[in-house]
């Protein structure tokens, strides 16, 4: 399985690595999943931003980065000159602070993003880690050590159709086209697909795991 960094990737993203993981009574077998070390930083994408639901409807979160002359991914810098990190807690608290599960997770997802993470690779990783850990997938990642031309590994070569502007079957190849509840459901007029994992995560909580392996 062969996907890109993301910041606080979508349902799509935990979906796939969730796919190859063994949950039974007995044992736990995690997946593998490689993760896009080797490209350079493609802007409009889940590499920098991520998308929840708020009481107006779907909010993006976005990561400012330093653009320079090398915008290689492992070593793209965040940008800490605004105060996005204080923005971004704020609207995490205005769409979930009545969710059912957003309290038991709120200090250590904040403390994750106040520590600054240097780089946006860095960032990613630990979003990616928190999200495997409080929804319970288990998966061993590792970043990738030499680029990997698209269509090589094409069965399972993920990196470029989960992005923000573009239409994707990911979930209905896995069967997981279904909604999960949502706080602002009836006020959005049903549910809201393609967002960040955080809103399956703030309303579904340990059941997360559930909804992604279709239990």
């Amino acid at each position: 399985m062969l996907l890109s960094s993301a910041y606080f990737p979508p349902v799509a993203w935990l979906a796939l690595a969730a796919r190859e993981m063994t949950l039974s009574p007995d044992r736990v077998l995690p997946s593998t999943v490689q993760i896009e070390a080797c490209e350079n930083y493609q802007k409009q994408s889940y590499r920098n931003r991520c998308y929840i639901l708020a009481g107006d409807g779907v909010q993006m979160l976005q990561v400012p980065v330093v653009h320079g002359a090398d915008m290689a991914i492992t070593r793209v810098q965040v940008d800490y000159s605004t105060p996005w990190v204080v923005r971004t807690q704020r609207a995490l608290d205005t769409a979930y602070e009545t969710s059912a599960y957003y309290l038991y997770y709120r200090d250590e997802l904040f403390a994750l993003l106040e520590a600054q993470p240097r780089t946006l690779w860095e960032l990613n990783l630990s979003t990616i880690r928190f999200l495997l850990e409080k929804t319970g997938v288990a998966c061993r990642l590792s970043p990738t050590a030499a680029f990997i031309v698209p269509g090589s590994e094409a069965d399972d070569d993920y990196r470029f159709c989960i992005h923000p502007k573009h239409p994707d079957s990911v979930l209905e190849k896995l069967g997981l086209d279904k909604p999960y509840y949502q706080v602002f459901r009836d006020r959005m007029g049903g549910f809201t697909p393609k967002l960040s994992c955080l809103d399956l995560l703030f309303n579904e909580g340990p059941d997360s795991i559930l909804w992604l392996k279709k239990l």
